[in-house]
């Protein structure tokens, strides 16, 4: 009897699988970490093979450690980390260079050089997204260029892109396949068409022979190859991470809105079937497609460094020994002593997108301590977030009443009531706190029945904690106006 549903959630930096009954509840989970690779500033990889066998590994921890057999499965989703890179052989399987990773930014000359023929706002129109490092039609450039014999084994048809789900699968059931969720974030995929757009494959040089075939995000695929730790399971629904996560949290009306704490930090806000444009720095992104349902739209704000500030701090600077450590070191202190930090590290994404930005620690003096610079780092998320927000609110004139939040920063109470205070609506986490895998199993279980709709999801949603606005409003005006001040100091480094 096929009594759960699995997900696979592939992650910036590592990779789980877990198993969820019918109430969202986790029966099992298994997780291990994959390698970060730093050829040069600014270059970030992560070997696939390495990102494959640790997937296989989980799922057959997950299963060994609940007594459970594939049968036991209905299907399964999964959730990836979006945007990032990987080319390999059609017949080997073999990749022919490490998957260029969402942050990395060797492409930025590309970039520059695009924008100056048109604008950074070029490909907007058809793809709701501006020019910039991290989506994928300039990283598979870099890779058909760069790479020798790679341009002519492609137009060949003997070379294979995919992110990383397209990956995923392709090993798990042999099929080339993306869904429209992941394909928005390549910059090849026309919004209004869910196709990919001859126009912009032509600007970047791009073979549609490489390009896998663009699926709905909850369907029947195919069925899991028996030499898979999955072996005879339909693989049935695909989304990218943070369009999971929005599923996850039964984001499913026009303004309902989640953000995802986690190596970088996620805002979406669901707009029905209408995509709409921003005009404030934001992405328009596919939200979801269920089965041959339309097409529903999100508008994006992403962040590039969140918990890896935190990560930095700890690794970098040692100031802390475990990233939980943080918390406390923030909180012995009353406030952030007018220390602001500004984690530019590989430039700003929304609502700036300045490739030029860099790390900025502002307004010290020698009263500033460790404890005011955890406290700054932690608030850096919180801020970056707020301007996302308004953003949000600018384009779609929906005000936020509530964010529901998700990812491993959750759990640090200081962040969530010091986001709170700066929004001035409530934050609220909910009981299920894995809601990127989540979301994906509902878009399989939806897939084959095993939810029978989006009010099943809805009402596994449960509130665990709610942190509630109490900072005066001329405080928090005072704050944010030192962050803008902050921010600007970032601009022109590089």
């Amino acid at each position: 009897m096929t009594r759960y549903i699995g997900a696979i959630d592939q992650g910036t930096t590592s990779s789980r699988f877990i198993v969820f009954d019918r109430a969202g509840n986790t029966i099992a989970s298994a997780q291990r970490e994959h390698r970060q690779i730093f050829p040069q500033p600014g270059w970030v990889e992560h070997d696939p093979i390495e990102i494959r066998d640790n997937v296989r590994a989980v799922i057959a921890e997950a299963l060994q450690s609940a007594d459970l057999a594939p049968t036991d499965l209905a299907a399964i989703g999964i959730a990836n980390q979006r945007e990032t890179t990987v080319l390999w052989h059609r017949r080997s399987g073999l990749p022919v260079h490490n998957a260029l990773v969402w942050q990395d930014t060797r492409v930025d000359p590309l970039v520059a050089a695009f924008a100056r023929d048109g604008g950074q706002d070029r490909f907007r129109a058809a793809t709701g997204l501006p020019l910039a490092s991290y989506f994928s039609a300039l990283k598979l450039r870099w890779l058909l260029d760069n790479v020798p014999g790679a341009r002519a084994a492609a137009a060949a048809g003997d070379l294979l892109f995919g992110t990383i789900d397209t990956w995923l699968v392709w090993n798990l059931t042999g099929l080339h396949v993306t869904d429209v969720t992941n394909a928005s974030r390549t910059q090849l995929m026309n919004l209004a068409t869910l196709d990919w757009d001859p126009d912009l494959l032509a600007a970047f040089d791009v073979p549609r022979a490489v390009l896998p075939r663009i699926v709905s995000s909850s369907a029947v695929y195919g069925v899991a190859l028996d030499r898979s730790p999955l072996g005879g399971v339909p693989v049935a629904g695909i989304l990218g991470d943070q369009q999971a996560a929005l599923m996850g949290q039964a984001c499913f009306e026009p303004g309902e809105a989640k953000n995802t704490y986690g190596t970088g930090c996620f805002m979406l806000m669901h707009t029905g079937t209408v995509a709409v444009p921003s005009r404030h720095g934001l992405l328009t992104t596919v939200a979801a497609r269920l089965g041959d349902a339309p097409a529903t739209y999100a508008l994006e704000g992403s962040i590039a460094i969140a918990g890896a500030l935190v990560q930095w701090l700890r690794d970098n600077l040692g100031i802390i020994k475990h990233s939980p450590d943080i918390e406390a070191l923030a909180a012995s202190v009353p406030d952030n002593g007018d220390v602001y930090f500004v984690p530019a590290f590989s430039g700003l994404y929304a609502p700036y997108w300045r490739a030029d930005a860099r790390g900025v620690l502002a307004g010290l003096t020698r009263f500033a301590s460790a404890g005011h610079i955890a406290r700054a780092t932690l608030e850096a998320t919180a801020y970056q977030t707020m301007d996302v927000v308004r953003a949000m609110e600018q384009d779609s004139g929906i005000a936020i009443k509530t964010l529901r939040v998700d990812g491993g920063m959750v759990a640090n109470s200081l962040t969530m009531q010091f986001q709170a205070d700066m929004l001035n609506v409530p934050v609220v986490r909910p009981a299920t706190v894995e809601t990127t895998a989540l979301g994906a199993a509902y878009a399989a279980g939806l897939a084959v029945g095993y939810w029978q709709g989006l009010d099943d999801l809805r009402a596994n949603w449960a509130v665990a904690r709610t942190w509630t606005p109490s900072m005066p409003g001329d405080r928090r005006a005072a704050l944010a106006g030192s962050w803008k001040k902050a921010v600007e100091r970032s601009f022109g480094w590089a």
